[in-house]
């Protein structure tokens, strides 16, 4: 059956229908994971079956389905954009020299992965809320730059390489712009050609790079890369991984932090997790497998290998391509046919590493060694899977990056390799890669002691799938939405070194539980399970990172959103894993892969003979004519432009199954828009600030009492680690300790000039600014505040003369307003140790507060620890406090608390 809607919801309904049966049947047995939310389980399922289904069907007819269109809502507002040449000019001039001589030699040349097909422009669309684009558009013509213009997302979708589209994540890409109220920007697909988009296999390594880099300096024309944080799932994250160490080497300006939701780092599947049983996962056990194509599969390395011998000895014509065409019957046929070839006595333990391999990987399976010779992986050749900056675990190292939060689903097959990139980002020199790989690309060892640790918060979401944010209507999905909007609010506002304003969803936009799950615990939980105490919970926009520790943040989270404490690292095994087995072809996986690949084999057998002879007749012909010089892949359309038929062109058509799946992965954005205009009409709409706070205080520390040489900064003997340690748990400790001067912090209202004598406190609460308390005793004694109209102030401990319109009240010197905040003076509020406000008082949306690190009981303000100086934009809102009964009106400054 063919890959179109009546046919995929024909194979898909008795899947539907089937778990939900399955789902109530056994729903205590899914007590405590994630599948016990019904929309969860079912959408797991269908993944599962969707992949299963188009196995059967060719590489180019997944592409054509997953790149239809999908109309966005209307409360979502696209603009599409075309990236200049002279970005993916400059993009191209950076990936040369990161590839250098040898890289070049390895990819094919340099000219042919930037030929982009019969369409050269690049295009790139912005994905934000309608009605942040109008305040926007109104904010720009009154005051100029509206914060959204500071808060931008590249996203960099996955897809194993090769399938997938804008089109297939935009739902979720409307997410990350409403939470971050900001902008995201992905590049974009043409919806008359499929070469506007570079897509593995027609478009293979480094084709996908060049476009992100390319869309990346078209962003920093007119964003500072402050103002930008990088996000990518599954492959996505790898390559936005791979972006950053190019910049970083480069020289070029790194954004202010980056996310990686399931990156798949380690093509060579190294690790144990990718052959276990993952029964949470939807990805195939096997991998990714399609009917043969003209896309796919390619000509293996002896035909390709035959076909550059007989080109070396007369012009490409079609007697000349017979020689690599294998006869009928032949021991060359079969091993067509099958794709690799066993040697029965291996001269040496062949196991494939690094990168002194010719071009085919052996493997040692059962004592015989297998040499595989069709291309494994659709997104390069099998050579170069062993590159850098093609598996980024292998790159000599992860440090001196922006700071990375690394998202992994504890039941996904690629969560070994997501856990151990995580820990190599932070201690690079701890986690190298073997010195086989160092001999090839760091051979001086300069850059693996070159660059410090990369900050890195990594949370393991219990038994999630693989990129659970595909899920996004499901109860765990948005609470990872939220950590994410967290994080990047928290990276923008570290970089910006100022608040970041997000929204504050707590109630627009409700995590509700489903009728699959029981409010509380069964009273047959394991011991272990309930025994544990969370530390923290995920949910809350506006909430500061806890501080790093050794540069992590290493977090476990529960499908409740409950946050807890990873186990210490020695007890992980993946961690103690030799560098020399990283970046090894599982045995055990390669015998997973050639088993489904036989079924395949036995059941295309006709149609791939037929493939690859019409693509021999292809590649000869166009390998003496296209790019002289040079040789791109086998599977790349540049192999083989010039043949007839080998560029079909598309049409724009609307894709029905996935435009239901986005509006119902929309409906949640839609309620919580509808209860945020309500909530704004009715005065109650809430926003939050957000702080580089203890853990930007700790970040910057480590980086500075590490020195200024970064090559100082690897040393990584036990006294150095502890002193780093120390550090940043004595920079969270001073934090606490640290009194802080005195001051107001005030939101904007308009561009007024007040004086310190004719402003009313109501006034300032709508200025822009700050106000200074004096907080030298000795010069408050000399100030003396003078009270005025009606304002008074509180100053026992300050002076002895107290005034009759003033009150004493412990130890403190206070403002006091007892008749409205209009009539209370600036002087009075300047010279005070604090202010006292009605709590009841709705002049102003915003409430100034100032803070002192004394540890109190009290609870009754969310406040910020805050240095010295203090920014311009910086703002604290105080919130009510439940039972002050007999205190409903004041709060006073011993109740102000420490965050």
């Amino acid at each position: 059956m063919p890959l179109n809607t009546v046919a995929l919801s024909v194979a898909l309904t008795p899947a539907v229908i089937s778990t939900f049966f399955s789902h109530y049947l056994h729903r205590k047995s899914l007590h405590h994971k994630p599948s016990v939310h019904i929309e969860y389980d079912e959408g797991v399922r269908i993944f599962r079956e969707f992949l299963a289904y188009s196995a059967k069907h060719s590489v180019e007819d997944l592409q054509s389905f997953t790149s239809q269109r999908v109309p966005n809502p209307h409360w979502v507002r696209t603009e599409m954009v075309t990236i200049p040449t002279q970005y993916l000019s400059s993009a191209a001039t950076a990936l040369i020299d990161q590839l250098g001589p040898k890289g070049l030699s390895q990819v094919g040349g340099k000219e042919w992965w930037q030929w982009r097909g019969l369409e050269d422009e690049l295009k790139g669309e912005w994905v934000e809320m309608r009605n942040d684009y109008n305040e926007r558009t109104r904010t720009r013509k009154i005051h100029g730059i509206h914060p959204s213009q500071k808060r931008i997302m590249f996203y960099i979708h996955g897809g194993a390489y090769y399938f997938g589209s804008l089109e297939t994540h935009r739902y979720q890409m409307q997410r990350h712009a409403r939470k971050l109220k900001g902008r995201v920007f992905a590049r974009a697909l043409s919806m008359f050609d499929a070469a506007a988009y570079r897509l593995a296999p027609q478009f293979p390594f480094p084709c996908s790079l060049h476009d992100c880099l390319a869309a990346y300096l078209f962003l920093l024309k007119e964003h500072k890369p402050e103002e930008i944080i990088f996000a990518g799932d599954s492959a996505g994250g790898g390559m936005a991984l791979s972006l950053l160490c190019i910049l970083r080497d480069q020289g070029l300006p790194l954004p202010a932090g980056a996310i990686l939701i399931s990156p798949w780092v380690d093509l060579t599947h190294s690790f144990p997790s990718i052959v276990k049983d993952n029964p949470g996962d939807y990805i195939p056990p096997y991998g990714f497998r399609h009917k043969p194509s003209a896309a796919w599969p390619p000509p293996n390395s002896d035909e390709i290998e035959a076909i550059k011998k007989g080109l070396g000895k007369r012009p490409a014509t079609e007697d000349g391509t017979q020689e690599a065409i294998p006869p009928t019957g032949s021991q060359a046929q079969e091993t067509a046919v099958k794709g690799y070839s066993v040697l029965e006595n291996p001269t040496a333990k062949e196991s494939m590493n690094a990168a002194k391999e010719p071009v085919n990987p052996r493997i040692l399976i059962d004592g015989k060694t297998v040499e595989i010779k069709d291309q494994i992986h659709m997104y390069t050749t099998n050579q170069l899977l062993f590159h850098p900056l093609v598996s980024p675990v292998l790159q000599p190292s992860l440090g001196g990056l922006p700071p990375l939060q690394i998202l992994s689903g504890g039941g996904e097959m690629l969560r070994d390799e997501q856990f151990y990139v995580a820990h190599k980002a932070a201690n690079p020199t701890a986690y190298p890669p073997s010195d086989a790989f160092l001999d090839e690309y760091d051979p001086e060892r300069e850059v693996l002691h070159k660059y410090p640790g990369t900050h890195v918060q990594l949370q393991v979401w219990d038994d999630l799938c693989h990129v659970a944010t595909t899920l996004s209507f499901t109860r765990p999905a948005k609470y990872m939405f939220r950590s994410i909007a967290q994080f990047g609010a928290w990276a923008l506002a570290c970089a910006q070194q100022t608040e970041i304003e997000i929204l504050d969803d707590t109630e627009i936009s409700p995590i509700s539980s489903d009728s699959s799950e029981d409010p509380d615990k069964p009273a047959n939980a394991p011991q272990s399970e309930s025994s544990k105490q969370s530390v923290a919970s995920v949910g809350k926009a506006g909430d500061r990172l806890p501080p790093f520790k050794e540069r992590m943040i290493r977090q476990r989270v529960d499908k409740r959103g409950h946050i807890y404490h990873l186990e210490p690292q020695a007890s992980y095994p993946v961690l103690q894993i030799p560098s020399t087995q990283v970046g090894t072809i599982n045995p055990e996986l390669v015998k997973k892969w050639l088993a489904a690949k036989k079924e395949w084999d036995v059941k295309y057998a006709k149609d791939k003979l037929h493939v690859q002879r019409q693509r021999i007749k292809e590649l000869a012909q166009c390998f003496q004519q296209d790019f002289v010089g040079e040789v791109p892949p086998p599977s790349s359309l540049a192999a083989r432009r010039s043949a007839p038929g080998v560029m079909p062109s598309r049409g724009g058509r609307k894709s029905y199954p996935m435009t239901m799946w986005s509006n119902w992965a929309s409906r949640h954005d839609e309620r919580s828009l509808q209860r945020e205009h309500k909530k704004e009409k009715e005065g109650q709409s809430r926003r939050t600030s957000v702080e580089a706070g203890r853990a930007g205080a700790c970040m910057k520390a480590t980086d500075a009492d590490n020195g200024v040489s970064p090559d100082k900064e690897q040393d990584t003997s036990d006294e150095t680690k502890s002193s780093e340690t120390r550090t940043e748990e004595d920079v969270s400790r001073r934090l606490d300790d640290k009194s802080s001067s005195p001051m107001i912090l005030l939101p904007p209202y308009d561009e007024k000039r007040f004086t310190e004598e004719n402003a009313s406190t109501q006034a300032l609460f709508h200025a822009r600014g700050t106000i200074a308390s004096t907080s030298d005793l000795s010069m408050a004694r000399k100030q003396r505040p003078v009270s005025q109209a009606g304002s008074g102030t509180i100053r026992s401990g300050i002076t002895s003369h107290v005034a009759d319109d003033t009150s004493t009240l412990g130890d403190r010197s206070l403002a006091v307003t007892n008749t409205g905040v209009d009539a209370a003076s600036t002087r009075a509020v300047r010279n005070s140790v604090g202010v006292v406000g009605l709590i009841n008082d709705g002049d102003s949306a915003y409430r100034s507060i100032d803070f002192y690190s004394i540890r109190r009981d009290s609870g009754d303000l969310e406040t910020t620890s805050l240095g010295e100086r203090t920014t311009e934009g910086d703002i604290s809102r105080t919130v009510s406090r439940p039972g002050m009964a007999d205190r409903e009106f004041y709060k006073t400054a011993q109740e102000h608390p420490v965050a």
